[in-house]
Order: C-alpha cells, then structure tokens, then sequence
C-alpha cells in the first residue's frame, strides 16, 4: 500500500503567524507532513517562492480577506500567477458566492460562524461546478471548548452533508497561527471522525485534494489539463505513424 502523502495548505508564518517558515517546515517534517503552504494575508508581505526544506515543499499561498466581494476578483487576478494556493476567508454571503463562483479560487475557508456553518445548497453546487474546495478548519474544535465547540462541530456534520451530496473537493487544515497549532495528520483525522467523518474522506482532505490543488496550479511538463496527463509518447518506429498514402 502507498504511503498518503500529507498537506495542510493553510499555515501562517511570521510576521502574520508566531513562527517562522522554518520552524513550522521542522515541526511539519517530525509530525509527517510532506508540505505545508505559507498562506499570509495578501497585506502582510509578499508570497515566497515554493522551496524545499530538509526534505518537506513549502509551498507558496496567500489568503485574501475583503469585507467587499467587489475587491475580490482584482486580487485573484493579482495573485494567480504568482502564487500555488490562493484562498478566500469568507464569513459574509457576498463573499462567500463570489470565491466558489471564481475557477481561479482553490480554497474557501471560515466561511461560516459559531451560529450558522455558512454553507448552503447554491454555495456548494457552485464550488463543485467550479472545483473549489472548501476547508474544515479544525482549529475551531481545538480552540473552543463547551458549547462553542458542541456549535463547531454541529455545523461542521452540516457542511459535510452538503459536501457529500454535491461532491464538493475539500480540505482539512489545523488553522495553523504557530507551532503550538500544528497537529499531526493522523490527529486531525481523529478530529474529524467527530463530526461524521470517514477515515477515508479524512485522508483524502489531507492528501488527495491538497496534491490535486498544487497539480493544477504547478503542472507538470506532461500536464494537459484537469484530469489529463501525457504518460508516454510512441516513437516513429513503433510503426503507428502513417505515411501519405497509407491506409488508402
């Protein structure tokens, strides 16, 4: 059996965070992540270039938080092109339609609160037809306690419904703000069996939707498009190329 490779494409470093790339790569590594995206908010400083550190990609991202959906669109256009993972912080309705109706989005996230999940039927046929995931960030269960945490994870169990019935791509994150935040795959998996969650669709938010993301926006030589690969090209003398009058 393959070893799943693991990604928590939501992690914030200094100076918006508490540590640096460093550090959290580190701890990342010891804990068995493969990669980790460096998601600051887009007024924070400028994305860093995806690298590599002792052994675990650090992949470059950015955050974008508006309180107007209007500015939305001109900062994905800005960022797209520069960056391997863009996500949206949602929270506001309007927010929240434009960034699952934008192709150019990977990842909405918060896009709820304590009182409502925030996700709804028209918002998650959207991020289907469009291919955006949306992320369970499980910080919310880590950080609150008592009934605020009875809250997260009630909306989480409706999220995951309408995740399923529209087969919308997903992600789980830590939320990750410092080192303190980081929590092993295997650990978040267990968090989310709280609201419902499979095994398996725990490790396909850490691994498969996460590769799936940086496939698409750091393709490959042989990639053609969304599910569309080159594996190998015949040469001439395979003896499949026709010459003019062949086949006549």
């Amino acid at each position: 059996m393959v070893k799943p490779k693991f990604y928590d494409l939501n992690v914030y470093s200094v100076p918006e965070g508490k540590n640096t790339v460093e550090e959290l790569a580190a701890l990342a590594k010891h804990f068995g992540y493969r990669g980790i995206a460096i998601t600051n908010p887009s007024n924070s400083c400028p994305p860093g270039k995806p690298t590599v550190a002792d052994g675990i990609d650090i992949f470059s991202g950015v955050e974008l938080k508006v309180e107007n959906a209007s500015k939305l669109h001109g900062l994905i256009g800005k960022y797209r092109k520069i960056v391997d993972v863009i996500i949206v912080y949602g929270g506001s309705e309007s927010v929240n339609r434009a960034a699952v109706e934008n192709s150019n989005v990977d990842v909405l996230s918060n896009f709820g609160s304590l009182k409502d999940s925030g996700l709804n039927h028209v918002l998650a046929k959207s991020a289907h037809e469009n291919d955006v995931a949306v992320s369970f960030d499980l910080g919310e269960i880590i950080s609150q306690h008592g009934g605020r945490r009875i809250r997260a994870l009630s909306n989480f169990k409706k999220d995951l419904k309408l995740v399923r019935k529209y087969d919308v791509p997903f992600l789980l994150t830590g939320n990750v703000r410092s080192c303190y935040d980081l929590r092993a795959p295997y650990e978040l998996m267990a968090l989310a069996e709280l609201f419902g969650m499979t095994r398996e669709e725990a490790m396909s938010g850490l691994s498969t939707t996460a590769e799936q993301i940086i496939s698409k926006n750091r393709p490959s030589a042989n990639y053609v498009s969304s599910g569309v690969e080159i594996v190998s090209v015949p040469s001439n003398d395979a003896g499949i190329f026709l010459e003019e009058g062949d086949g006549q």
